[in-house]
C-alpha cells in the first residue's frame, strides 16, 4: 500500500476496487457451511488484474514504448549492453533487460536456463474465467470444497459479472499450454459429477470470453539477475495464486529494483545485488504463506474440511479472530522500504 501511495496510483486503484466481500463456504446441497471475513479472501485492497494493467499502462503510455505481438528470441550480453533479437526479426541493443513475463518467463529461460531448474510445482492446478452472475451475488462469493478440489464463484465489476475458480490437487499433467480447449476439457473432467452449481459453472467455463489455466507453482532462484538481465514479479519469485501476494510482490519488487538502480546511479551490478538482498526475506515469507495456506484452501480430506469450516464459524468469537488479517499484514510488511532520494544532478546556482 505504501508503494502504491508513492507511485501516486492508490486512490485510482481504490476507485476501481473489486470489493469482493465475504466468501461463504457451502456444501454440495447448497447449505451454508461457514463464512469467512472479507480480509481472508480479498486482503486490504483487491482489483481485477486487467483493471490494474489499464491504470499502469495509461500512466506510462507517454514515456514508454510498447511493442505488441512480438517476443524475445535471443539475448546476447557483453560489458556494455544486451543485444536482443525479437521473434519478428528485429535486433536492438539495450543497457539492461528486465524480465517481467510471468511464471513461464521467456527472459528467464534465455538468461538463466530451462524452466525445470527453477519452477517448483506445489501439487495443484488452477483455472479462472469470467461467467454470468447467475446467483445474483452482491459483492460476495460462494465456495464448495470436496477432498482435493475447490470450486467457487464471486461477483465482479459491481455485480455485472462473476469470476469462477477451480482448484484441484494433481500430479504433474502433460498438456499444451496454448490449447485452451484441451485445458477446459481437463477442468471439466476433474469436476464432473460434483453437485451444487458446478455443472452451471462448467458450462460457463466452456464459453467464457477469457480463460486461465496453469499449475500452482513457485519460482526459486538464488539470484534475480544474471549480468545485465534481471527478473521482476512471477518471473523471478512467483509465490503462486495460493499466496495471495503475487501482485504485491511484483509491485514492491519493481519499486525496489527501480529505486536501487536510481540510488546506485545506474550501476546495475551494485543495484542488482542490493535488490537481491532486500527482496529475499519478503519473497520467502510470501512463498511460505502459499505452502501453509494450501491445505486450508484445497483441503485433502472430508475431516479437514469439517475442521476448517468449524474454525471459520468459531473465529468471530475467539481471541484470535483477527488471526488471518494479522498474519497477512505481517507477511505484507515483511520488507523495509527505502525512500529513494532524487539524485538527479542539479545545475549550480552562482552566489550573488
Amino acid at each position: 500500500m505504501t508503494v502504491l501511495e508513492r507511485m501516486g496510483i492508490r486512490a485510482e486503484i481504490e476507485e476501481r476496487a473489486a470489493r469482493a466481500g465475504a466468501m461463504t463456504y457451502v456444501k454440495e446441497s447448497g447449505r451454508l457451511a461457514a463464512t469467512t471475513s472479507t480480509e481472508a479472501f480479498s486482503g486490504e485492497l483487491e482489483i481485477l488484474r486487467g483493471d490494474l494493467v489499464d491504470i499502469l499502462s495509461e500512466r506510462t503510455a507517454g514515456t514508454t514504448e510498447y511493442i505488441f505481438d512480438d517476443s524475445i528470441a535471443e539475448l546476447s550480453q557483453d560489458d556494455s549492453g544486451v543485444d536482443v533479437v525479437f521473434a519478428g526479426g528485429v535486433t536492438r541493443r539495450f543497457d539492461l533487460v528486465i524480465g517481467a513475463d510471468g511464471l513461464h518467463s521467456n527472459v528467464r529461460r534465455l538468461a538463466f536456463g530451462p524452466e525445470s531448474s527453477y519452477v517448483r510445482d506445489l501439487g495443484y492446478y488452477a483455472s479462472i474465467c469470467t461467467v454470468d452472475n447467475h446467483l445474483g451475488l452482491d459483492h460476495s462469493g460462494q465456495i464448495l470444497n470436496v477432498p482435493g478440489k475447490t470450486v467457487g464463484i464471486y461477483s465482479a465489476r459491481n455485480n455485472t459479472e462473476a469470476k469462477a475458480l477451480f482448484y484441484f490437487a494433481s500430479d504433474p499433467l502433460a498438456y499444451d499450454r496454448r490449447d485452451a480447449d484441451a485445458q477446459k476439457a481437463i477442468v471439466a473432467e476433474r469436476f464432473a459429477g460434483i453437485g451444487w452449481e458446478v455443472p452451471t459453472l462448467l458450462d460457463g467455463l466452456r464459453t467464457a470470453p477469457d480463460f486461465y489455466f496453469d499449475s500452482v507453482s513457485q519460482v526459486e532462484l538464488d539470484s534475480y539477475s544474471r549480468g545485465r538481465v534481471a527478473l521482476v514479479g512471477d518471473a523471478g519469485y512467483c509465490a503462486s495464486p495460493l499466496s495471495g501476494m503475487g501482485t504485491s510482490l511484483a509491485v514492491v519488487g519493481a519499486y525496489v529494483l527501480a529505486g536501487e538502480l536510481h540510488a546506485a546511479g545506474g550501476d546495475h551490478v551494485k543495484a542488482f545485488a542490493a535488490y537481491d538482498i532486500r527482496m529475499k526475506g519478503f519473497v520467502a515469507a510470501c512463498q511460505k504463506q502459499a505452502v501453509d495456506g494450501a491445505k486450508w484452501f484445497v483441503p485433502a480430506s472430508k475431516w479437514f474440511i469439517k475442521v476448517r469450516d468449524l474454525t471459520f464459524r468459531l473465529m468471530p468469537y475467539l481471541p484470535w479472530r483477527n488471526m488471518i488479517r494479522d498474519m497477512s499484514l505481517k507477511v505484507g510488511n515483511a520488507i523495509e522500504l527505502r525512500t529513494y532520494e532524487d539524485r538527479r544532478p542539479r545545475r549550480a546556482v552562482p552566489l550573488p
